[in-house]
Parts: structure tokens; sequence; C-alpha cells
């Protein structure tokens, strides 16, 4: 029978590990692209369909505050359905808004497509449960973190792309309140084309599908049989909880920052709209990296099977995340701007990276309810951010506040004990023969 596997041999796509590995990272890339395909171009909406402060406000707010309850529901429906028939699912209908935005009237219509859209950042779920049940405990951080990081640059490479696209169709003779349009059908087509890829081309775990495993009677190592006892044990343990407060003070930053950062240093700064997209689009650029380094520190540290220096590094990586964020607060120019938020980017993806590497080790059999309730975390620190905003009128105030949150937030990651069940439960693993 197939097993875990405990080596990443990235120019493989042979063995059914690898195959999800890479497909999920794509996939991950295509939903962050269409979730962030519009943000670059808000300051050309906001002007079509006349929308005050107020309701690009709303509007952000809308854009994550849906995937709040779809990633509570999409980590247990892989426990219960496998995540390659979930994925392929979300993909396929969340083409369906990200296409409708591009028909859209007004404020209201901006507003529930940018609603329905929000569905599928609830792929980042997917995606860490799916590495998480195909590579054992010696690299299963660095898997989550690459993973995660390389599909989270599909968000960068919307802030930088759309503009572009947007300028390309106006090339070839379009007004611009054509071009926009034309220019969100694209991740809508991407959408369609990855559903069907990752359906053809991967399968639920190392052994394979979910479901005709239980028909023959094989306990899976992924989960519970039910989704609702998934999330009942996940809602039970309280260090779920303290990674929902730490992963929504770097995800949910993440998520703010890709939601205002474009706008921001064209009003600020007073960037044209291509330039300031390339400056939003280095904070996303830098997940093809830094992510996968949380993930990679994390598992060092746990090296020899000890869990629990994971919490820690967690803690120091908030700690410098809210301090980047306060220097980005008080810069005065667009380029010291830029430099503390590669700075303060660095240290919010490295922090989402390492709290996942800790969310395979939590509870082994109720992997997918843990996973959607931290992942929940991250657009609930979104939302709350959004709100912040709103409140204060100000970016500058609100990055201040959130800097001070997320420094405290530090507390929360170092709350997170790994006793010795969890260590006992870990190391048979952690000595498993390499593959």
């Amino acid at each position: 029978m197939s097993e875990k596997a405990n080596r990443i041999d990235l120019f493989t796509f042979r063995a059914a590990p690898m195959r999800a590995f890479h497909l999920t990272w794509m996939a991950f890339f295509v939903c962050f692209f269409a979730w962030f395909a519009s943000a670059p171009l808000m300051p050309v909406l906001a002007r079509e369909f006349a929308l005050t402060p107020g309701q690009v406000a709303d509007i952000n707010i809308a854009a994550v505050a849906a995937t709040i309850l779809v990633r509570l529901i999409v980590g247990p429906l892989c426990d219960r359905y496998g995540p390659r028939r979930v994925y392929a699912g979300l993909m396929a209908l969340g083409a369906i808004p990200v296409a409708a935005l591009a028909c859209a009237t007004g404020y209201t219509s901006v507003l529930l497509c940018r609603l329905g859209i929000g569905a599928v950042g609830a792929s980042f779920v997917i995606t860490q449960y799916h590495t998480s049940v195909m590579f054992g405990p010696k690299v299963v951080g660095t898997a989550n973190a690459a993973s995660a990081g390389w599909g989270n640059s599909g968000a960068g490479a919307a802030q930088a792309l759309m503009p572009m696209l947007l300028a390309a169709f106006m090339v070839l003779g379009m007004h611009e309140a054509s071009a926009w349009r034309l220019a969100l059908l694209v991740p809508a087509l991407a959408l369609l084309i990855m559903a069907a890829v990752y359906w053809r081309y991967t399968q639920d775990c190392p052994q394979g599908d979910f479901l005709e495993l239980r028909k023959q009677g094989i306990a899976i190592d992924g989960g519970k049989k039910t989704g609702l006892a998934s999330f009942g044990a996940a809602c039970a343990n309280y260090r779920v909880w303290m990674l929902f407060v730490t992963y929504g003070c770097c995800f949910g930053v993440e998520l703010f920052v890709h939601t205002v950062a474009a706008t921001y240093y064209v009003n600020h700064f007073h960037l044209s709209l291509g330039d300031a997209g390339l400056a939003a689009g280095i904070f996303g650029l830098l997940a093809l990296f830094a992510r996968a380094l949380g993930g990679i520190l994390s598992d060092r540290t746990a090296k020899g099977g000890d869990l629990s220096w994971r919490a820690p590094l967690l803690a120091a990586l908030l700690l410098g995340e809210g301090l980047g964020l306060l220097w980005f607060a008080h810069a005065q120019s667009a380029g010291m701007a830029i430099a503390a938020m590669v700075v303060f980017g660095l240290f919010t993806h490295m922090a989402c990276g390492a709290t996942y590497a800790l969310v395979p080790f939590i509870d082994r059999k109720a992997l997918g309810g843990v996973a959607g309730i931290v992942g929940a975390g991250g657009n609930v620190g979104a939302v709350a951010a959004g709100f912040v905003m709103k409140g204060v009128g100000d970016v500058q105030q609100t990055v201040s506040i959130l800097g001070v949150f997320v420094a405290c937030s530090a507390l929360c990651a170092l709350a997170v004990r790994l006793g010795a069940g969890h260590l006992a439960e870990t190391s048979p693993l952690a000595a498993a023969p390499t593959r």
C-alpha cells in the first residue's frame, strides 16, 4: 500500500504525492489570481460606477467575508468526500461570479459578485489539506508552505498583470469600460481549465480515492468519516483557536494588503495605475519563496522529532511582522513604503508558512476541521482589518493599529503547546524510511 512521501522530488509527476503537490499550488495560484483580479482595477471601477470610499470599503470586506464560511465548510468536506472532488467543484463554481463581475452595472452587482468570488479563497484550505495527507512529518511543513506560497503568488501576479491586460485591450482599440470587463474573463476561463486538470490528474491520498477506500473498509489517516465529527473535534481543541488568531494576524494582514495596496499607492503617493500595480505585486510575489521558507525553518526546528520549537519560531515571526507594519505605516515616500512592505511582507508570508507547519500536528484525526477553522481565522482577520479601515478611514492609521495587534498575537503562538501525546504520535512517522 502506498505511503506518505518523506521527500519532495520537485521534478517528478509520476508519484501521487508530487502530482498533488504541483497541481495544488497551480490550482491555488489560479484561484488567488481570480480572487484578486479585480483589486488592482478598483480605481477604474470606482470611476465608472462613482463609488464612494465607504462603498469601496464594503466591496473589499465582501471579498474576504464569504471565504470565512466556505473555509469552515470545505475542510470537513475534504474529510468526507476527498480533496479532489471538493477542489474541482470549488473552482468550477467559482468561475461563475468571476465571469459575472464582467457584467456588473453598479455598486450592488459589484458587491454581490465580490462576495461570491470570495468563495474561491477557500482553496487554501484544500491545498493545505491535500499536501498534509500526501506528505509525512519530515517534510509536511515544507510541502504545505511551498504549495501555499507558490499559489499565494497568484495574488501578486493579479496585481501586476491585470492592469497590463487592461492596457493591452485598450491598445487594441477597446474603450476602458469594455477592456476591464474582457480582462476579467481571463481568470474565469483559467478556473474552468484548472478544475478539469485537477479532476483528471490527482487522487485524494497516496492510497487512492477516499470514497472507494471506505467502501473497501480501509481506514484513512487524514480524517474522520463525517465532516461534522471532524469539525467538532477541532472546535474542542484550544490550540486550534490560538492558531486561528495567529493566522488572522498574518494571512489576514496579507489579504488586507492585497485589497488596499494598489489604491493606496495611487491615492497616497500618486503613482500611476500600472506602477501601483507593480509595487503592490511585489508583496504577493514574495510568497514564491517566503512562505516556503517559514515552513522549512519550522521543519528544521523540529528535526529529530522535537515539535516544541515550532511555536516559538512562529511567535518570533509575528513579532517581526508587527514591527515591519509599524515601519510601513510611518513611511514618508513611495520608495520607503515599498522597502517596508518587503520587510513586513517577508515576515508575514513566513508566519503563514510556520502556522500551517503546525496544523498537521494539532489533531491528525480531525485534519479537515483544524485546517478549515485555522484557515477561516485568516479571513476573520482580514474582515476585522476592513472594518478598522472603514471606521478609521485612513490606511496609515489602520496599518499602525494592525502592527500592534500582530505583535501581541505572538503570545497566542507561544500558548500552542504540543505535549507528549503529540510527540509520541509523530515520532514513529518521523522515523519512517525516506521515500
